[in-house]
């Protein structure tokens, strides 16, 4: 779940008891349970009337499938853009901040400083 192991989510369990109380945790995850099945509610809905207006302009649902199959491959397209460009970013960021510690580790004998 989320990658979270039993552990982390004993201690996270363990903090928001800490935070809000034995009395107000009931509560909290009652109010998060009807939001949740409110979400999910509005989801359900929306879909409907995407496929409600879909079949009414003539699109039949393998259409849609495959079109919402063309969105999700862009989308993770995207994301794997999106990740290879951090991951670069973040080699060329620990590059640079190799060459500073070098920068520094050259540096002999008393530091001035500049005004």
């Amino acid at each position: 779940m989320f990658g979270i192991g039993g552990g982390e989510l004993v201690f996270i369990l363990f903090i928001v008891l800490m935070l809000f109380g034995s009395d107000k945790v009931p509560e909290i995850a009652r109010t998060m349970g009807k939001a949740m099945a409110q979400l999910k509610n509005a989801t359900n809905d929306i879909k409907s009337e995407i496929h409600k207006g879909a079949e009414a302009n003539g699109l039949d649902r393998n259409s849609l499938n495959s079109i919402t199959g063309n969105i999700n491959a862009q989308i993770n397209d995207a994301k794997a853009n999106l990740l290879s460009d951090s991951t670069n970013l973040l080699g060329e960021t620990t590059t640079e901040i190799d060459k500073v510690k070098e920068d520094i580790d050259s540096i002999s004998g008393p530091v001035k400083r500049q005004l």
